[in-house]
């Protein structure tokens, strides 16, 4: 039986408990630990990012919860994690290394090929810094009036990834005994960081309230 490696993404989960964290970095953004949550303050950074030193092969699970601290909702707002990232870059930056980003978005605008208006999410491979390329869309318009309902509180997030085959699993926040499956095109998956990162909002992430 494989292992299965759980890591809770405490992101400020007291100072203590973030300490366990061997190595972090507010690497762009305005970022702010206070009690229970860290939280990025910039509305209107487009790359704020928080890089995690955490070693990742196999089975993997990523669990915190985000909430979004701004009112009312913005045109263009998004966040995501990436996983599996190689080598972070603790400024600025499009991509985060080779790794795979999964992205939560809002776009009453959108300018990229292939992503809906309005709400969505979308898996993107990066390269590198500087290139990261869609790999999946996902249209997301028809969840907008249960979004609605969590606007302002946080919201679940557990992801199940497995580096080995490329299979993840992101479950359904208001049931987290189902979820939605999909194959990442690459296997053998390995890294040393994870980043959590918005664009253009105001939000937190912790494990608690």
């Amino acid at each position: 039986m494989k292992r299965l490696i759980v890591i809770v993404l405490v992101l400020g989960v007291g100072a203590s408990l973030f300490a366990q964290v061997p190595e972090y970095r507010f690497a762009s953004g305005d970022w702010r630990l206070s009690g229970s949550r860290i939280y990025q303050n910039d509305a209107n950074a487009p790359l704020a990012k928080v890089n995690l030193r955490v070693p990742q092969s196999g089975p993997m699970i990523y669990e915190f919860n985000a909430r979004y601290e701004d009112a009312p909702r913005k045109t263009h707002a998004g966040f995501g994690i990436h996983i599996f990232v190689d080598e972070a870059f603790h400024g600025a930056s499009w991509g985060s290394g080779n790794s795979y980003l999964l992205w939560l978005n809002y776009d009453e605008n959108p300018i990229t090929v292939g992503i809906p208006k309005g709400l969505s999410a979308q898996v993107y491979r990066s390269f590198s810094n500087t290139r990261m390329d869609v790999i999946e869309s996902v249209d997301l318009n028809e969840f907008v009036d249960v979004v609605d309902q969590y606007i302002s509180r946080p919201v679940p997030v557990k992801i199940w990834a497995d580096g080995n085959s490329g299979e993840v699993r992101v479950y359904d926040p208001t049931d987290l005994e189902y979820y939605y499956y999909f194959n990442l095109p690459t296997k053998g998956l390995r890294g040393n960081w994870v980043a959590i990162r918005t664009n253009g909002v105001k939000a937190s992430f912790g494990m608690g309230n």
